[in-house]
This record gives C-alpha cells, sequence and structure tokens, in this order.
C-alpha cells in the first residue's frame, strides 16, 4: 500500500504556502517526488521535506522551480517572504528595505555583519547567541541569514562600506582557523568593486557608538539607520536621528585606520591566527 501523503496547511506561513504549490504544480505534470528529484538533481527527501515544510527551501530550488515549471517567479517571491517570515517582527522592516537600498554604511561592534558572514562562522556565531537552540534551528535561522547575502551577487549589488572595530577580529568565533577564513572572505569582498572596510583599532580609544548600526540609502527615499543590540533592534527614520547617527559614522570613520592601511592590518592578523 502506498503511503498516505501529508495534509498540507498553505495558511500557516510562506514556506507552507510554498510547499503548496510545490506538489500543486507537480501533480499537474503528473510527477512524482522521484521524477521531481531525478529532474531537478535534487534528493528526493530535500523535495519531500520542503513540501510539508519541515525544512528550509535550499536557495538555489526556487529559481530552478520557476525555470522548470515556467512559473512566473512565483517560487521566487515566496521564498523572499518566507526569509523575511523568519525574523522577527523588530527586524522585519530593515530587512524589506536593505534589498531595496543602493548604499549600505556598518558599524560593526562585536560580531562580522551577516551579509559578511562565511558559513562556519556564522553557524559558530549563533551557537553561542542561541545556547537553548537545537542543530536543526541553528540551521534554519543561518538559512535565513545565507538567504540575504544573495543581493551581493545581483545584477545591481548595493555598495557596502564597513567599519570592524577591534574587538571582532580579537575575540574569536569558531577558533582560529574558522576566524581566518573569515578575515580571508572579507579581504576578498572588500578588493571588489562593490565594498570597502575599515578597522577601528582600539588604539583610536573610546567613542559614542555602543551598538552595531546600519545607515541605508536609497536612490528613492530617504536615509535611514537601523540600530542592532542582542535580541532586538530599531529602525529610526526621523531626520534629527538619521542626522545624528550619521554625524556618528562619520567619526568613527575618521577615527579607523583607512582602507589601504585597513587590509594589510587585517592579513597581518589572519596570518598570525594561523601561525
Amino acid at each position: 500500500m502506498a503511503a498516505q501523503e501529508r495534509t498540507l496547511h498553505p495558511e500557516r506561513s510562506v514556506r507552507d504556502l510554498f510547499g503548496f504549490h510545490l506538489r500543486r504544480m507537480r501533480k499537474e505534470r503528473g510527477l512524482s517526488l522521484a521524477d521531481l528529484a531525478a529532474e531537478l538533481m535534487h534528493a528526493k527527501t530535500v523535495l519531500a521535506d520542503v513540501e510539508t515544510a519541515v525544512r528550509p527551501i535550499p536557495r538555489e530550488l526556487p529559481k530552478e522551480l520557476d525555470e522548470f515549471f515556467g512559473a512566473g517567479g512565483i517560487f521566487g517571491h515566496l521564498y523572499k517572504l518566507s526569509y523575511l517570515e523568519a525574523f522577527p517582527d523588530w527586524s522585519r522592516r530593515f530587512m524589506e528595505l536593505e534589498p531595496l537600498a543602493s548604499q549600505v554604511w556598518k558599524y560593526a561592534a562585536n560580531l562580522f555583519p551577516g551579509l559578511w558572514q562565511t558559513e562556519e562562522y556564522g553557524l559558530a556565531a549563533l551557537r553561542l547567541g542561541l545556547p537553548r537552540a537545537d542543530s536543526e534551528e541553528i540551521e534554519r535561522v543561518w538559512s535565513t541569514r545565507a538567504a540575504r547575502q544573495s543581493l551581493l551577487c545581483g545584477d545591481n549589488p548595493p555598495f557596502i562600506w564597513v567599519v570592524l572595530d577591534e574587538s571582532v577580529i580579537r575575540r574569536q568565533v569558531g577558533g582560529p582557523a574558522v576566524m581566518a577564513r573569515q578575515i580571508e572572505h572579507v579581504l576578498k569582498l572588500a578588493d571588489g568593486p562593490h565594498a570597502t572596510v575599515q578597522v577601528l583599532p582600539f588604539s583610536a580609544g573610546a567613542h559614542g557608538v555602543g551598538s552595531s548600526i546600519t545607515l541605508l540609502d536609497f536612490l528613492d527615499a530617504p536615509r535611514v539607520v537601523y540600530a542592532e543590540g542582542y535580541g532586538t533592534g530599531q529602525l529610526l527614520d526621523s531626520t534629527a536621528e538619521v542626522q545624528d547617527t550619521a554625524l556618528a559614522y562619520t567619526r568613527l570613520q575618521a577615527a579607523a585606520l583607512s582602507p589601504e592601511e585597513s587590509k594589510p592590518w587585517l592579513r597581518c592578523t589572519m596570518e598570525e591566527l594561523l601561525t
């Protein structure tokens, strides 16, 4: 006797709705999960788990499904909504605005920015930040963070300028080898045309910015600021708040090592980690 299919609940979440349309289109084509898995070169269990919304959607799958079914981009749209849904309410508006920005200016106070994290560094950071989460939850949260990184690979990626506090580099996450590979990844990004990195060394002394901040610039809308702390964040859009934050950020840039000085500093630190 054939196994009974699990009931889908498209009203429950965007991921459930994604799975509902996947099953609907698959059946309209007269395909089994095994048939579709062979066509797309994915494991049958992966497609089954996506269809029933029990695992995160692999990043490459929405585009493959849209092309295979001629779905007009519906899977891509649902995928973007699904990773927004995974973020808490206090950060969701920022996650909606970030892909629309033409320029992104960041000060990283504690960790490398999520957009620049390698998988091994990101997973290690999440294990520290979510000590009660199991491995499945850690993987789910990482998948949403990794999905954001797709905006760096688009046809018109934003320009990103990051000021890294020295504590981000000195406080090891995942061990020396993981840190070295993370720094190497940042250097590769900074060598490209869409990113700049500066290091704010301890020798620069005290400053007044106590948390990580991000400034988003748009071609057709006013600048906004996002201030982030542990387990919380706030989007600021009033003119006074934005101007004050922009001034504080400019002062951080002025106090930091120049981009030309920061790269060899980072390379030297990377080599120290590997010795």
